[in-house]
């Protein structure tokens, strides 16, 4: 696929009219808005090393249909164009100055990758067009001071790297730790919040080993990971390379404690191809409810998220967590605009996204809600532990407060 563009006329009947702006106020518009349309640009690895990412920027087209079919954001139908990067930060660069400068978007929503976005935030920035909630979690997306039109979406992988230090910690606190990581901006962020949360324990890692995104393989770095003598085990990396480091060291028969990160941890694209018997015991942290987890069956949340799915995705592999980190960024998304009112300038929406108070959307863990400010760039500081066992994820414990870098 190398796009998506989901453009539905949208019904008379806007929702949420407690947010549209009075009558008599006047409409403001920048490029990409109008009284019947909203452009939303998009950046994902439709193929490539990262390409089961994709999966994020086809649940928010059809999430976007169906507000749509709804009656749109105050009567104006979202226009949501999606152009494929293949995880190359040169090929997201180009998309971006596509989308800016011939699409006419109003901002650029949910870019996919640590890679991508580092390398579009300096341009987005100087043409201070927002770069709202990238479908990466680096803290580099909440410094409001150096990049004010660059805003995080989910808890960073500095705090997600923090938070399983401290339960490491914790549980294991003689641990000799091993680490399989991606060599890049992700995978270091990852392991620089592990570090820093260790503090004068990081000492316990006896082992690194980096990968690269176009590697086809990683056996030779579990292989000589394993022989470390470590008995805890991270990989910090994207699904594909979770899901053959997983699968490794079963078929080596070695049994660390094995950490995943959140963004890599879906039972249908990771556990799955990973093999469910080798992925039992495996930790990770999370703030979305899992849809495969039958203590969410009666959740009013969860069943209007079935219900999307039933209706906008039927084929869609229920099981797959992405999925639902797409479905989350688009619900915040949709209450910026309906925020922004009949200002829909980018100044605005990055004031509006700024102002977001204890929002609760359908698929985050109960007690976790989003939260933004002037100098507060990072709507969810929060996670819950979480270890696979049989068929499914299950969360244990309280929900961890942490609080990222930026």
């Amino acid at each position: 696929m190398r796009h998506i563009r989901s453009s539905i006329i949208a019904g008379v009947v806007g929702l949420s009219m407690s947010v549209i702006a009075p009558a008599h106020a006047q409409k403001k518009y920048d490029p990409g808005a109008s009284d019947t349309t909203i452009k939303l640009g998009n950046i994902m690895p439709y193929s490539g090393p990262a390409s089961a990412y994709s999966v994020i920027g086809k649940t928010q087209a059809a999430y976007f249909k169906k507000i749509n079919d709804d009656g749109g954001i105050n009567g104006r139908k979202i226009e949501f164009i999606s152009y494929d990067d293949g995880y190359s930060p040169p090929k997201a660069v180009e998309q971006a100055r596509k989308l800016i400068e011939s699409d006419e978007v109003l901002l650029i929503f949910s870019p996919m990758g640590t890679p991508s976005n580092s390398a579009i935030q300096k341009y987005m920035n100087a043409k201070k067009v927002p770069q709202l909630f990238p479908a990466s979690y680096s803290s580099k997306w909440s410094d409001p001071k150096t990049y004010p039109w660059t805003m995080l979406l989910g808890t960073s992988y500095q705090t997600e790297g923090s938070i399983y230090a401290a339960y490491l910690l914790r549980e294991k606190p003689d641990a000799k730790i091993a680490i399989l990581y991606q060599n890049d901006d992700f995978g270091k962020e990852l392991l620089s919040g592990l570090k820093a949360g260790l503090g004068a324990k990081a000492s316990m890692i006896v082992e690194e080993a980096p990968y690269e995104v176009a590697d086809p393989t990683i056996d030779s770095q579990i292989v000589k990971l394993r022989h470390s003598g470590a008995d805890v085990m991270f990989t910090f990396g994207t699904p594909k390379f979770v899901a053959q480091s997983i699968k490794k060291i079963a078929e080596l028969g070695w049994k660390p404690m094995h950490f995943v990160p959140n963004v890599a941890s879906s039972v249908g694209t990771v556990i799955v191809p990973a093999g469910v018997e080798n992925a039992q015991g495996v930790l990770s942290g999370t703030f979305i409810k899992d849809a495969s987890d039958p203590q969410w069956d009666n959740d009013k949340g969860m069943k209007a998220y079935t219900s999307f799915l039933a209706k906008y995705m039927p084929d869609a592999n229920k099981a797959d967590s992405l999925m639902i980190h797409g479905y989350m960024g688009a619900q915040l998304m949709v209450q910026v605009l309906k925020q922004s009112g009949d200002n829909l300038t980018r100044e605005n929406i990055m004031k509006q996204a700024a102002s977001i108070k204890n929002f609760e959307s359908d698929v985050l863990i109960p007690g976790i809600l989003a939260n933004t400010g002037e100098k507060d760039f990072s709507p969810l500081e929060d996670m819950q532990m979480m270890r696979f066992k049989g068929s499914r994820w299950e969360p244990f414990g309280v929900v961890i407060k942490g609080r990222s870098d930026g």
